[in-house]
């Protein structure tokens, strides 16, 4: 099949296979790619709207005992620039957080092993309580398995725990690229692939929906990263629960990995090639965080039919070098001057018209 009609399948909703995603991630011209992904993103969401959502990400404790080489954020146990917040120092953040009309709050740090279990329990447990107007879309694959460590218990248990407390949803942070090569490289001591896959699966079928992501331009080849998008889609067949799937790519300038950021072409290639292989889910997120607003913008017509979040606070991208930021307003206008009307949802993809800014 030549690559024009292989863009044609992808196009219309036809399931590529592994070669099939290698040779038009290398081979299809950029923008019949982008072409495509557009294609069939506008096959999906026919209505020219863009979603966004009101969010913060809580760096509860850079203390981490996995220490992975492409992360600049964390801080070994003992180490004097280490911290862990106390709970109403979280609270604080969740308040203010909310103040700005977040829904969704993402409490997210290192994998801390002098933190149990109860810990988070009691956490989830106020946030709940004490502001029921946001979703807890928590902790990461990571941090789940290194409670289970702790713990002495199975990563299922541990979900059902945190779920009774107030867990939503699980981020699909902590996944990088999901071949062993690369693990073994960039984050040896952290969990294989397959327990990332089997915590994933538990979540969802916990009833805890759950979003994937890729972290890429580390060390890894064009394939692997199709090898990612093959592991990510078979779930999916299985379970239908990652809601949506969040492409980023690594920044180097602070990190001990080094290296050399991503390209913006790069980042678009990645999205479109996405949009077409993940089939079989239903949203793809322009993460503006790296490559900048402006790029953001550009994905829009590459596959991408949600802009993420505000992200009114976070600091693990922005330790290892990233200085973008954005209000509402800024978000909101970009999507506005690519020719889309922004419509703020929840964690869930329920759209919330009602928290519109006044234009």
């Amino acid at each position: 099949m030549s690559v024009a009609s292989l863009l044609d399948h992808a196009a219309t909703g036809g399931r590529l296979s592994v070669a099939d995603g290698v040779r038009l991630y290398r081979e299809a011209p950029l923008h019949e790619l982008g072409a495509a992904a557009h294609y069939r993103r506008q096959m999906l969401y026919p209505e020219p709207v863009v979603t966004y959502v009101i969010d913060t990400t809580i760096n509860y404790t850079n203390i981490c005992n996995v220490h992975c080489t492409f992360c600049a954020f964390f801080r070994p146990e003992k180490h004097a620039e280490g911290y862990t917040m106390s709970h109403e120092q979280v609270l604080d953040r969740v308040k203010w957080a909310a103040d700005q009309g977040a829904t969704q709050i993402m409490i997210q740090g290192g994998v801390n092993p002098e933190l149990d279990l109860s810990w988070f329990e009691r956490l989830f447990e106020r946030v709940r309580r004490e502001f029921p107007e946001v979703d807890i879309h928590s902790l990461s694959v990571s941090e789940i398995n290194g409670l289970a460590k702790v713990e002495g218990m199975t990563a299922r248990e541990v979900l059902e725990r945190l779920r009774d407390a107030g867990l939503k949803s699980l981020p699909g942070a902590g996944a990088e690229v999901l071949v062993e090569r690369v693990r073994q490289r960039i984050s040896a001591r952290k969990i294989v692939p397959d327990e990332w896959i089997g915590i994933m699966r538990d979540a969802q079928l916990l009833g805890l929906p759950t979003t994937a992501t890729m972290m890429f331009g580390s060390i890894e080849r064009d394939e692997e990263r199709i090898e990612h998008l093959e592991v990510i889609r078979s779930l999916q067949d299985e379970t239908g629960g990652f809601t949506a799937f969040i492409p980023w790519y690594y920044v180097p300038y602070a990190t001990p990995l080094k290296g050399q950021e991503a390209t913006g072409l790069e980042y678009l290639r990645v999205l479109a090639l996405s949009r077409l292989y993940l089939h079989n889910i239903p949203h793809l997120q322009a993460s503006w965080l790296t490559p900048g607003l402006k790029m953001g913008q550009l994905a829009l017509f590459y596959g991408c039919d949600d802009m993420g979040g505000t992200i009114l606070e976070e600091r693990v991208v922005h330790d290892a070098g990233s200085t973008n930021t954005a209000t509402r307003t800024q978000l909101e206008n970009i999507i506005r001057q690519a020719g889309y009307t922004p419509v703020i949802r929840d964690t869930y993809w329920n759209l919330r018209p009602e928290m519109a800014l006044a234009t």
